[in-house]
């Protein structure tokens, strides 16, 4: 397994984050970004987790509520990527593809633009 320190791999979040054009950041609306190590035992494999109401289907009722969650997993992905340059590239296709969720977009739609 490829090795990254906790801070390397935020950092690349990090850097994911800000390569997303700011006509897109400045419409995401209440969603934080997180890095954790492991994803639930569920599913051992998930590179990345969106969890929260997307901007597509909040209505009226939508206030109050705490923030939208985007976590990126580490663990899954050192075990899945090869070169730190695959690193890279895949958590910056993880890091889009679940903002993509924030904004409506779902798994069929993702993986036809390859964000799958």
């Amino acid at each position: 397994m490829l090795e990254m320190t906790r801070e390397e791999f935020e950092e690349l979040v990090s850097e994911a984050l800000d390569r997303v054009p700011s006509e897109l950041t400045r419409l995401m609306d209440n969603v934080a970004v997180f890095v954790e190590d492991e994803p639930p035992p569920s599913d051992r494999e998930l590179l990345g987790l969106y969890e929260g109401t997307p901007l597509t289907e909040r209505g009226e009722w939508y206030a109050g509520v705490l923030p939208d969650r985007i976590t990126i997993y580490r663990g899954p992905t050192l075990r899945y990527c090869e070169t730190r340059a695959d690193v890279v590239r895949e958590t910056e296709v993880t890091v889009v593809h679940e903002i993509a969720h924030h904004f409506g977009i779902d798994e069929e739609r993702l993986h036809a633009l390859g964000y799958g």
